[in-house]
């Protein structure tokens, strides 16, 4: 019995060390000041900023930009002639929205300044962007947000006078843009977006051929069509990458606008050398 009661002490004194150790740790754990989500926002809100802050000063002194910017002026100024004048059928429609990706000089008007801002006169814009990508993490879906908001600048839309949507989009991208000053939609619209009779421009960079084709879809109008540009995947280049029977079944809006315009609405087509267009 002795040595039994001996022993019990003995147990008890080995496992003391153990939980002096264990209230040793707990004052440092104590010591961690609770997270701010508040302040987290601010700081990491405060980086993306910065960061797309410098890419459009990068943007900005870019080949990239300059020829981008001419080739916007073109179809933009031409586009604005056009609405004055009737249009009577599709073709008209597509014929008058179709613009080569790189202008010749001799098309580019004497003073036409990379700096400057286009003239739209009384023609109120707006945009609409579709599916730009995380750009708080991304560096390309950020360089596409930058030339959305430089687009905005030298078309004189007011940010906002632009929509914007991602279902990608996290909440501090959200929170972002509204500090951006463009419009987050909060559903998905899926590309089925009426003008309404207003001239719209649709920024939409790599987006699924569903959407393209339900955007044609809602506007399917000589009135509408008329009215709208695309900044997006070149059509033709759709219809070459897809089977005819599939365009035709899936994608029927895409199949006859290809039919009526060799060229389809796109105003930029991919370009590898950009960082817009990897």
């Amino acid at each position: 019995m002795a040595a039994a009661a001996a022993a019990v002490p003995e147990s008890w004194q080995t496992a003391g060390p153990r939980k002096r150790r264990s209230a040793a740790r707990q004052p440092r754990r104590r010591e961690a000041a609770p997270r701010d989500p508040e302040a987290e926002f601010e700081a990491d809100s405060g980086v993306v900023l910065r960061r797309i802050s410098d890419a459009e000063k990068d943007l900005l002194i870019s080949d990239f930009w300059s020829s981008a910017l001419e080739t916007i002026n073109k179809c933009l100024t031409t586009h604005l002639e056009q609405l004055k004048a009737p249009v009577r059928t599709l073709s008209d429609t597509f014929g008058n929205l179709h613009l080569d990706s790189s202008p010749d000089e001799s098309d580019v008007a004497p003073d036409s300044i990379p700096g400057g801002t286009l003239d739209t006169g009384t023609c109120l814009w707006k945009c609409v962007c579709y599916g730009i990508g995380n750009f708080a993490t991304c560096i390309i879906a950020r360089n596409q947000l930058t030339f959305l908001l430089l687009l905005l600048e030298k078309c004189q839309i007011p940010r906002s006078h632009c929509w914007v949507y991602d279902p990608l989009f996290s909440q501090l991208e959200i929170d972002v843009l509204n500090t951006l000053g463009v419009t987050v939609l909060s559903e998905n619209e899926e590309g089925k977006r009426s003008i309404c009779g207003e001239a719209t421009i649709f920024y939409m960079l790599h987006c699924g051929t569903a959407l393209y084709n339900n955007l044609l879809w809602s506007n399917w109008s000589v009135d509408a069509l008329s009215k709208m540009v695309i900044i997006g995947n070149s059509f033709k280049g759709l219809e070459e990458r897809l089977l005819a029977r599939i365009l035709q079944k899936n994608y029927p809006y895409i199949a006859k606008e290809n039919e009526k315009s060799e060229y389809g609405l796109s105003l930029l087509k991919q370009k590898d050398s950009s960082p817009l267009f990897k």
